[in-house]
């Protein structure tokens, strides 16, 4: 597999740790969460990453200049933020266009297991997996009986969103973290600044994306600065 690391985000839920540096660069019992990121898709076998940066991205260039990896990394800066499938797409001259693509948040700390996703991807004919759980979110992806992308809604909204129109969608919610065949790469749309979500919901209309349950594991979508003692406690478990 390749990599992609979103880490453009402003990270403006976990002000003043970001007051002079971007969330990536954050620190989790003495590891940047880029750090950590980096760690997990490297031991996945990713040969190839490539990170997204936007804001204080020269403290990311810098960053990769202190450290050395056994893998090649490459930054894709953003004058702006093109959210996240923008950001992707953006980011494509960097892939070889040949392997199947990693994508995860630099945010996310979790035990889900990338090879499990990688092999439930490879043995189906999906164009992507995506990691989702059962859990409290107002925006839930909805899947059919087959584990099947067929649409979206926001809870608190009422907006919904049917690709599939089928009986007894589950909702689940997304943990940002994804594996892409490389053909979703060259079906892009036409805009730069785009969310990956809206874009996977259009392929789902004539195309599989698979869900990838990690019910009862742990997950963190580090957004608080609450949280950083509670993930602490657990890395200090070697639980994550």
């Amino acid at each position: 597999m390749e990599a992609m690391i979103f880490a453009a985000g402003l990270g403006t839920r976990l002000y003043p740790l970001t007051k002079d540096k971007p969330k990536a660069l954050v620190e989790i019992s003495g590891k940047t969460l880029l750090e950590r990121c980096l760690e997990k898709v490297i031991k996945a076998g990713c040969k190839r990453i490539v990170i997204n940066a936007h804001h204080f991205s020269d403290l990311i260039e810098q960053y990769l200049e202190r450290h050395s990896y056994s893998v090649e990394i490459y930054l894709s800066k953003e004058e702006e933020l093109l959210d996240t499938g923008g950001g992707l797409k953006n980011a494509k001259k960097y892939f070889s266009l040949k392997e199947n693509i990693l994508v995860h948040n630099v945010d996310i700390i979790s035990q889900i297991d990338i090879s499990s996703m990688q092999d439930n991807l490879n043995n189906s004919n999906a164009l992507a997996i995506l990691a989702v759980s059962k859990r409290l979110s107002s925006r839930q992806l909805l899947f059919n009986e087959e584990n099947l992308l067929s649409g979206w809604k926001n809870t608190q909204t009422k907006q919904e969103v049917i690709t599939r129109n089928l009986p007894n969608l589950t909702p689940l919610a997304f943990s940002g973290v994804h594996i892409i065949r490389p053909e979703v790469l060259h079906l892009m749309p036409n805009e730069n600044k785009f969310s990956i979500i809206n874009h996977y919901l259009e392929l789902s209309k004539n195309n599989d994306l698979l869900a990838f349950k990690h019910e009862n594991l742990l997950w963190y979508d580090l957004g608080k600065y609450e949280q950083i003692a509670e993930i602490e406690q657990q890395i200090a478990q070697n639980y994550i």
